[in-house]
């Protein structure tokens, strides 16, 4: 049996790809910025919101992988990582989904073989491997 698997790289604007189980992929990215007269949690609403929408686009997911971010170059960008993480594994724990951080490096290396590639390297690997550049707003 084929799973479905959602990937993301959470930030202000989310980057994700959802693998079905016909192996299709489908990706794009997702805004969280907070709009003029909302209060500081309403990004993490709508995040928990969006989560709820994917499913229609594969019938269930079965895992979720994250880009394990270990030291960010603002505080402010450290604060919504951690906000959009805690949402995440929450929404993970209360539909019974695994979960995974996955380190940026590792991820660079298993695309690449360099856990020190740059974006434009990674790029390139992907299209590589048939991936097109385009993006999916859901």
């Amino acid at each position: 049996m084929k799973t479905t698997i959602l990937a993301l790289d959470l930030g202000t604007t989310t980057g994700w790809a959802l693998k079905t189980r016909n192996s299709q992929i489908v990706h794009g990215f997702v805004g969280f910025k907070p709009q003029r007269f909302e209060g500081g949690g309403m990004r993490y609403l709508r995040f928990r919101r969006w989560l709820s929408e994917v499913p229609a686009l594969a019938d269930e997911i079965q895992s979720v992988y994250f880009e394990e971010i270990r030291r960010h170059a603002g505080v402010d960008a450290a604060h919504v990582y951690g906000g959009l993480m805690a949402t995440l594994t929450t929404w993970c724990e209360h539909h019974n989904i695994p979960y995974q951080g996955v380190p940026v490096g590792t991820i660079k290396k298993h695309v690449t073989g360099k856990g020190n590639a740059g974006k434009d390297e990674v790029i390139a690997a992907m299209r590589a491997l048939g991936q097109a550049s385009a993006h999916t707003s859901i």
